[in-house]
């Protein structure tokens, strides 16, 4: 339950909002130092944060940057917990290679590919 003053502890705010799956997921974020409030690397799970605290985190590759709309009062459904934060992640930055190449007759070839391939034409080799 967050406290009178709208703050929470930021590893539980950090699974209500399901960032990840386990509080404990969450808690060991914070303590590798992989977790940032405000630009100032957070310390300890138990650590106090509220409305318009900004977090950078990483999840999974991607670095997620959210600013905290407010504290949760439960672990709710998806929707609820999109409610609690305002996704502000830079987008991520395109690749310039090209497309793949389209099928120019490389790779496995199909079943009619591999009847051309018999000397008779007519079925299997034995």
């Amino acid at each position: 339950m967050p406290a009178p003053d709208g703050r929470i502890r930021l590893d539980k705010w950090l699974w209500q909002a399901r960032f990840f799956k386990t509080r404990a997921l969450a808690a060991g974020q914070v303590t590798g130092g992989h977790v940032r409030i405000n630009g100032t690397r957070a310390v300890k799970p138990a650590q106090q944060v509220g409305a318009d605290d900004v977090l950078t985190f990483a999840q999974g590759h991607h670095v997620r940057v959210v600013r905290i709309i407010a504290p949760g009062t439960r672990r709710g459904p998806a929707p609820e917990a999109q409610a609690l934060y305002e996704d502000i992640t830079p987008p991520e930055p395109r690749d310039n290679d090209p497309p793949n190449p389209r099928y120019e007759g490389k790779g496995r070839p199909t079943k009619r590919d591999r009847r051309k391939l018999l000397p008779d034409g007519s079925g299997p080799l034995e």
